[in-house]
């Protein structure tokens, strides 16, 4: 994303002064917009990108799609895999199954040894027995157990690399990221697109952005949030909008070149941003003037 800045130089010697009336603007610059380029998130072959230069695009629109026939015949070989693996694991757990059955037999015989024992019927050595078969088979599944460990972590890699293939698939869809107008496409269906590939620019005009530059004695009447005049030429008129300045420069920079004398060149000006809602007939680069009401 990048914030793009047209600083205005055509006919600014002639209007930093005066108007047509002969009063004298507050600021002058030219209306900008926040720019974004969307570019490719996979590699492969552009299948289509549906939108055209002037069009305006709802957020969330998938509005193209790169090709996807590798990565989901490489997520069905390793759903093949996870299947192989699984079914070690099947066998695995059929152990664990069988010999829990023989536990809980196993405790219910010690439990009766036990209660044997409490009432003088059954030896010490009966019990001790008893005892020694349950502790036996507890350790014989956990030692199964143990032999699953590896296949369960092999599936939870398989698992890792089908999720990582399923967001490659998903990134392959070209999602617009905002509510805007297509400035530029710069790609077309067919082409082979590779990451980080520039496929349209899209800005967002409902609101534009009037950058103008102050003079160091007019910053004591400006300040953020403050609504001001924004005029624009109309034919032989000037057309009114309503602006609120929001972003007043907390340095000094030298005014533009365009002025050349050398009294002019040493002065500094302060740059402003002033919001304006967009009728429709406000672009990108348009000359401006800034307007502080009295």
């Amino acid at each position: 994303m990048k914030n793009i800045k047209i600083l205005f130089l055509a006919g600014i010697t002639g209007s930093l002064f005066s108007c047509s009336n002969g009063e004298k603007a507050d600021g002058y610059g030219n209306f900008e917009a926040t720019e974004i380029t969307i570019s490719s998130e996979a590699n492969g072959k552009l299948e289509f990108l549906n939108l055209e230069e002037g069009q305006v695009l709802e957020k969330g629109t998938v509005v193209g799609l790169v090709d996807t026939v590798q990565p989901y015949l490489n997520k069905q070989q390793l759903l093949a895999s996870k299947a192989t693996v699984a079914s070690k694991s099947g066998g695995v757990w059929s152990q664990v199954s069988v010999l829990n059955q023989q536990l809980q037999t196993a405790k219910t015989e010690q439990q009766r040894v036990q209660n044997m024992f409490d009432e003088n019927a059954a030896t010490q050595r009966q019990l001790d027995q008893a005892n020694s078969q349950v502790d036996v088979l507890k350790k014989q599944i956990q030692n199964v157990e143990t032999q699953n460990a590896p296949i369960v972590n092999e599936l939870k890699s398989i698992d890792a690399k089908v999720a990582q293939i399923e967001e490659q698939i998903d990134n392959s869809k070209i999602t617009n990221p905002i509510k805007g107008t297509v400035l530029t496409k710069y790609a077309e269906p067919g082409e082979i697109v590779s990451f980080g590939k520039p496929l349209y620019k899209i800005a967002n005009l409902e609101e534009m952005t009037l950058r103008v530059y102050v003079s160091e004695t007019q910053l004591s009447n400006i300040k953020v949030g403050q609504q001001v005049t924004v005029k624009i030429d109309s034919g032989e008129t000037m057309k009114d909008y309503n602006g609120i300045i929001n972003w007043v420069s907390s340095s000094a920079e030298f005014t533009p070149k365009i002025i050349q004398t050398k009294e002019e060149r040493v002065n500094l000006v302060y740059a402003v941003k002033v919001t304006v809602k967009n009728n429709g007939s406000l672009k990108i680069g348009m000359p401006a003037e800034m307007w502080i009401s009295e």
